[in-house]
């Protein structure tokens, strides 16, 4: 295995060289820019640079079952989608559906939490009990999104993350934070050697629940990236299905406390109609002034394909939800 392993690496290595000299006899503007935004450690510079190569071999190298889309290779521009970034990918094909500034640096909001509920998964034991901190307790900035949880209150740490994801709640998001790393900045460190991992290289966390941090920051590529990933935990995918939760917990006096939390997505709340043909799992939405309106979504048409779809700063809810529904519907174009 290991000598496998050396040679698949050494593989490697040699496709990064034939690329490094294709790019510096040909003058190919494309290649040098995806090389210059990649570290050549990084086999993503590969994902990004070889897809417009004829040969396979380099896709069944550094592709996992992944939708690969090159730079510069939009192709939206549908003027009924006029968010900042949008994508469609059929995910149980790896088909590229529609692609409109996927590459373009913009702001996560509340689609943050795709990321740390996928670190949490991988790295924390959900029968944990967490201690709820000042810190987490005390976010001052107006129109956060809160669960409403108290210093010290304590909660089974499955039960709070589903109360992150479904409610958006950030108090949440800062109690995981630091019960998963220790502090907010320890957890954000594992985000961001989480989203190389994946490949997810145009992305920069700063915090784990994306209230605005102008060095926070990810593409619609990335997200789907993450997302992707997100959905291979079997947890991850029944959480962002669920309408509303019920959790019960204990306050510092040692009291049980029963509280509802709602989903913030409003197909699943049936505010919105999914479009014919389509069913939409779940998904996670995020809004902060400088975000604008983000959705990330997981869907499947009649023949039980998956898809996931993302766009990013739209300009309001309503038309967030227009646009979605809308995009979908090129499942069947």
């Amino acid at each position: 295995m290991e000598r496998i392993l050396k040679m698949r690496l050494n593989k490697k290595i040699q496709i990064i060289s034939s690329l490094l000299v294709m790019v510096t006899l040909t003058g190919c503007s494309s290649s040098t820019e995806a090389l210059m935004k990649y570290s050549v450690s990084d086999s993503s510079a590969i994902e990004y640079t070889t897809a417009n190569n004829s040969s396979d071999e380099y896709a069944d190298l550094f592709t996992d079952n992944l939708c690969v889309v090159p730079l510069k290779s939009d192709i939206g521009g549908d003027g009924n989608l006029a968010a900042e970034a949008t994508l469609l990918v059929n995910n149980t094909d790896n088909k590229l559906l529609y692609a409109d500034s996927i590459y373009e640096k913009l702001y996560p909001a509340s689609i943050t939490k795709v990321m740390t509920a996928l670190v949490t998964l991988k790295n924390a034991n959900l029968s944990d009990t967490v201690t709820v901190s000042y810190n987490a307790s005390h976010i001052a900035e107006v129109g956060a999104s809160l669960c409403g949880l108290k210093e010290g209150d304590q909660i089974n740490l499955k039960d709070l993350l589903n109360v992150f994801l479904i409610s958006s709640g950030n108090d949440a998001g800062i109690a995981i934070a630091e019960h998963v790393a220790g502090s907010e900045e320890a957890f954000a460190n594992m985000m961001n050697e989480q989203a190389k991992e994946l490949g997810a290289t145009h992305s920069h966390f700063a915090n784990a629940h994306g209230l605005h941090d102008e060095n926070h920051y990810t593409t619609a590529y990335d997200i789907y990236l993450i997302f992707q990933e997100a959905l291979k935990q079997p947890i991850f995918v029944e959480i962002i299905g669920t309408k509303s939760y019920d959790a019960t917990y204990s306050n510092s006096a040692g009291s049980q406390v029963k509280k509802e939390f709602s989903t913030t997505n409003n197909y699943l709340k049936g505010v919105e109609t999914m479009p014919e043909g389509i069913t939409v799992i779940g998904g996670k939405t995020g809004t902060t002034n400088k975000a604008g309106s983000c959705l990330v979504l997981y869907s499947k048409d009649r023949s039980d394909k998956e898809y996931i779809s993302v766009i990013l700063k739209s300009d309001s809810k309503t038309t967030l939800y227009s646009q979605m529904s809308y995009l979908l519907k090129f499942i069947y174009k």
